[in-house]
């Protein structure tokens, strides 16, 4: 079998509409799909990142729903990390600084690498780093499971 990779993942906001404004004009991903007051999807690379209003997903589908999607949701701020290249961590720098986002923190990584760290409009937390982040002899040895 083929190793997993991550198809799509997702983050809640209350505010979709506020979710992509950020998403779309901030971060510069593209919406693709979207259900008033449920979802908005956006292409990223070869996956697809998520923004789901939780009032809507954690209720049960209705009987007679086309797509029997179970319920999930989730409260309080999550995360997610976007690549960057290095070179372009200048340039984002200056783009959320244009866009009046905060940067909350920067971390230069002991093992190399480079995040910025600030929120969407909903609180959760938002990573631009850089793919070296995960590199080094520490992450690349599998690590036996107990």
């Amino acid at each position: 079998m083929e190793r997993l990779q991550i198809l799509e993942t997702c983050l809640y906001a209350g505010d979709l509409e506020a979710a992509e404004r950020f998403y779309a004009d901030v971060l510069g991903l593209q919406p693709f799909a979207r259900e008033f007051g449920r979802h908005v999807f956006f292409r990223c690379g070869d996956g697809v990142f998520l923004v789901f209003n939780p009032e809507a997903t954690s209720r049960p589908p209705k009987p007679d729903a086309r797509l029997r999607i179970p319920p999930h949701g989730a409260r309080g701020p999550g995360h997610a990390a976007f690549a960057v290249p290095t070179d372009d961590l200048s340039g984002w720098r200056k783009r959320l600084e244009i866009a009046g986002i905060r940067i909350e923190s920067e971390v230069d990584w002991p093992g190399g690498g480079h995040s910025i760290y600030f929120r969407d409009p909903a609180g959760n937390c938002i990573e631009l780093a850089t793919p070296d982040i995960w590199s080094g002899d520490k992450y690349t040895q599998p690590v036996p499971l107990p």
